[in-house]
């Protein structure tokens, strides 16, 4: 309605064109000047106020569409699969989320406005001009047919720049991102040249995208220009000879180049509306690719709800590949009893940590089954099944907020002395209280400000508080020097009772108390046992277990001892040196 009242008001000034030259100017009827400004000023009123009026509507329409849809996407990418993840840079997302929701600001903001205006304006025009002198309109419409035409070739050709453009650019932006994310990588390796290069690579990679955007658009331009430079001339040329023949007045005439400015301008505005609506629906293409992917709820669909009672954990003849013909798993088989600790050893690569994402829902066999309790992970929830796990990262990572508000992520409603009694468990109560704000000290983008020990100890007091049924260690002690990781293993000794816990480590000295451990290489399980059993055994584990005990020693700087029989090492009184050695 706002706009539509608007127009007509736009309508005042070229209608009165006519009345002015033939009635008021031509019979002098000077009296008349007086009410016919007035009617102007009015007009202009009514167009200037429904302007402001429609601007501020839609500017906020705009604005608030935009923050809906980038908390949309926010909620959207972050219940997407871990495998998506795997395969997109977070820089990349980040990017996706705050820009591509900026093209609702040019459809609803301007664009489409913009379009609706001229298209409004152009008809009312047109009518006018039908009336006026329907044979010269009718040659103007063939020329504004080329221009339409001209148009809609320009926007199919720059839509698809424009989505280049926004993909060069969430490259760019995720490149920046990893950069100052690993900022002391970057400083540490005086790599500030390699990453200045690979920013300027993406620059010109998004220039070029730009110049064939603008070479488009400035073609567009061009074309229109051309176009309507011939529909003045046509005006000049009919029109003059209409005025010469009496066929029209020329009020007639002045009436006709006011109504054709207003049937041309906004057509011609159509060029820079195509332009904003290509890069709107570039970036609308893409919030859609967004919001067609599966997330797991969706995934889960359908899935029976799933608690466990007994946490029992197995795999059979699990397979896995994260990309087709490349296994990662070849037949994986175990069971992991209710309240038992089954440790995985072997190389980098070996699979470990596949297996745990298995048991974490992050990824589905490719062939065989998981199964806690006995039900399938493939029938159940993976929102369930996160509901009874807990798990402390080798990677330790804090947001940045309070120490309280990090080991309370997982149960946001915990008291604050449900805190403490989890970081006490986690033997870090000691060194919170030391901080300047204790519980409620900022540990700054992804724990900066504390220690690796000191962040590493947090995170296992998160996982203490979740209080979870399964517990997954992946190297939850890799980055402790002895004496804090003496006091951690106290506190992740009794977190494990009665409780179902996967346990990954290099060190192997941490998983002597497993109730099992198995060997893995190759995507394979080539060992299990105990560690009495598998060092008695002889084979990969008392290979990489003596391996590692050498490289202990002589870190030390001493020579590297024959190691014991097992038996002894395990009942005879160690040396205090070698009992700090096997404890790390």
């Amino acid at each position: 309605m706002l706009l539509l009242v608007g127009r007509i008001a736009a309508l005042a000034l070229p209608a009165s064109s006519k009345y002015l030259v033939d009635e008021v100017i031509t019979k002098h009827h000077g009296e008349r000047l007086g009410i016919l400004a007035i009617f102007i000023v009015a007009a202009t009123l009514v167009q200037a106020g429904t302007a402001l009026m429609l601007a501020r509507v839609l500017g906020l329409a705009a604005q608030r569409a935009i923050m809906d849809m980038r908390r949309e996407l926010q909620r959207k990418v972050l219940h997407l699969p871990v495998s998506f993840f795997d395969q997109t840079k977070s820089g990349v997302l980040i990017a996706r989320i705050m820009n591509d929701p900026d093209a609702l600001r040019n459809l609803i903001g301007g664009g489409l406005v913009q379009l609706a205006s001229s298209l409004l304006t152009a008809l009312l025009a047109l009518g006018v001009l039908l009336w006026l002198n329907w044979r010269l309109t009718s040659m103007t419409l063939v020329l504004l047919a080329l221009f339409a035409a001209l148009m809609t070739y320009a926007f199919r050709l720059i839509r698809p720049l424009f989505r280049q453009r926004a993909e060069l650019n969430s490259q760019v932006v995720g490149r920046l991102n990893e950069a100052l994310g690993g900022i002391r990588v970057v400083k540490a390796y005086r790599a500030e040249g390699v990453e200045e290069r690979a920013f300027a690579a993406g620059l010109d990679r998004l220039f070029a995208s730009v110049k064939s955007e603008v070479t488009a658009s400035s073609t567009v331009g061009g074309g229109a220009i051309l176009i309507f430079g011939m529909i003045a001339a046509l005006l000049v040329y009919v029109g003059g000879r209409g005025i010469l023949s009496g066929a029209m007045s020329l009020g007639d005439f002045i009436m006709y180049v006011f109504f054709i400015g207003m049937l041309v301008a906004p057509v011609a505005r159509l060029a820079d509306s195509a332009t904003q609506l290509s890069e709107a629906f570039a970036g609308l293409d893409r919030i859609r690719e967004l919001r067609e992917r599966s997330s797991e709820e969706q995934e889960d669909a359908g899935l029976a709800p799933f608690s466990t009672t007994r946490a029992e954990i197995e795999f059979d003849r699990v397979g896995f590949e994260y990309n087709p013909g490349q296994p990662v798993l070849n037949g994986v088989s175990f069971r992991s009893p209710a309240g038992s600790t089954t440790a995985l050893v072997g190389p980098s690569g070996a699979g470990k940590s596949t297996v745990i994402g298995l048991v974490m829902g992050f990824h589905r066999p490719t062939t065989g089954q998981v199964k806690v309790d006995g039900r399938d992970l493939a029938t159940v929830a993976t929102r369930d099944l996160r509901a009874n796990l807990g798990v402390v990262f080798q990677e330790n990572f804090l947001f940045d907020g309070t120490v309280a508000e990090n080991i309370s992520y997982g149960r946001p409603d915990a008291s604050r002395e449900e805190v403490k009694a989890a970081a006490l468990r986690a033997h870090c109560h000691e060194f919170v209280t030391r901080l300047e704000h204790g519980y409620d000290t900022l540990v700054g983008e992804r724990g900066v400000r504390l220690s690796g020990g000191q962040r590493q100890r947090l995170a296992i007091a998160r996982a203490l508080l979740a209080d979870p049924r399964i517990l997954i260690l992946d190297e939850a002690t890799s980055s402790l020097d002895s004496e804090s990781e003496a006091l951690v293993q106290d506190g992740l000794k009794s977190l494990r009772e009665g409780r179902t816990t996967i346990v990954i480590a290099h060190r192997l000295s941490t998983v002597r108390s497993a109730d099992q451990i198995l060997v893995m290489d190759g995507g394979a399980i080539v060992q299990r046992g105990t560690h009495d059993s598998l060092m008695s055994e002889g084979g990969r584990y008392r290979e990489l277990y003596e391996r590692q005990f050498r490289s202990d020693v002589q870190a030390h700087g001493l020579a590297a001892p024959v190691v014991p029989d097992i038996s002894e090492v395990d009942t005879q009184p160690l040396p205090p040196l070698l009992g700090k050695l096997l404890r790390k």
